[in-house]
């Protein structure tokens, strides 16, 4: 089983890279927008995902048939969507690593995916948890839920939002967006302030990540893939120190209080975005 979970990981990662280097890849052949509308289709795949896995549940389907049954729909989408995608997408240079001192332009964007990572990873797996122990609701799916909606949601939104105000803009009012309603939640923490509080975070940590590998794919050192692969090192730690720290302090305090380190990493999208563009203008 530890094998297998391993071998999903290394390879959900690098197919993880592939499409969003053929996002990039079609945004620039179309000339628009549209890596945001794919990653609302991926919120939108984890929400079909959820509510499988709780018809699986409902029918009493064990954990080998459920499995089995994800390989071959996932094999059959795979060969069907197979001749669909862009041939020859692989870039002439820029696919080595260059070890050294790190590149600007890479290393805020890998900081803005953290900081991301830390929001997102997080409310996968403590959502939940607050509306049990905090909210005190018999059905605690509710949190993650419309924090997963909401962000896929607005995800089919999110490029025509940067069309219009801009990428700058849109990281302040994202890292506002996760702030507000990590504060909402906090102070209310009933039922509907809490809702609105964690629609408010799915709004706020949806267009960061589609926004960020779009920049990524604009590096000048790097082709689009190597930028993501470098970028995306940085959202996997994200999501592996977000979740234990909430955690550890919510042991060491209590899980509101823990909660404020979404507040905190919201609002580093701010200041790190802003230098990032400033070096963009020089």
């Amino acid at each position: 089983m530890i094998c297998a979970i391993a071998m999903f990981a290394f390879f959900m990662r690098i197919l993880n890279i592939a499409v969003n280097t053929q996002s990039i890849t079609l945004q620039r052949k179309f000339d628009k927008k549209i890596i945001g509308s794919f990653h609302g289709l991926w919120s939108t795949g984890g929400l079909s995902g959820v509510g499988f896995s709780t018809l699986m549940v409902k029918f009493n389907i064990g954990i080998g048939q459920h499995m089995l049954m994800v390989a071959i729909l996932t094999l059959v989408i795979t060969l069907f969507a197979y001749p669909y995608l862009i041939k020859h997408d692989k870039a002439p240079t820029g696919n080595k690593l260059i070890l050294g001192k790190p590149d600007p332009f890479i290393l805020y964007l890998g900081i803005l995916v953290f900081f991301a990572a830390v929001c997102e990873g997080g409310m996968y797996d403590w959502s939940g948890v607050y509306f049990r122990e905090v909210v005190k609701v018999e059905i605690f799916t509710y949190g993650y839920l419309i924090f997963m909606a909401c962000m896929a949601l607005s995800r089919f939104f999110s490029d025509k939002i940067i069309e219009n105000i801009g990428m700058e803009k849109t990281y302040i009012i994202s890292a506002s967006f996760i702030a507000i309603g990590v504060l909402t939640a906090i102070i209310f923490p009933n039922f509907w302030s809490s809702m609105i509080g964690f629609c408010l975070i799915g709004f706020g940590t949806s267009s960061v990540f589609p926004m960020t590998f779009a920049l990524a794919g604009t590096s000048s050192k790097y082709s689009p893939g190597m930028a993501m692969s470098i970028i995306g090192t940085y959202g996997i730690l994200g999501m592996l120190i977000g979740p234990p720290l909430i955690g550890y302090l919510a042991h060491a305090f209590n899980l509101k209080i823990s909660f404020i380190t979404f507040i905190i990493s919201g609002l580093m999208l701010i200041p790190i975005s802003q230098l990032f563009f400033k070096l963009q203008k020089k």
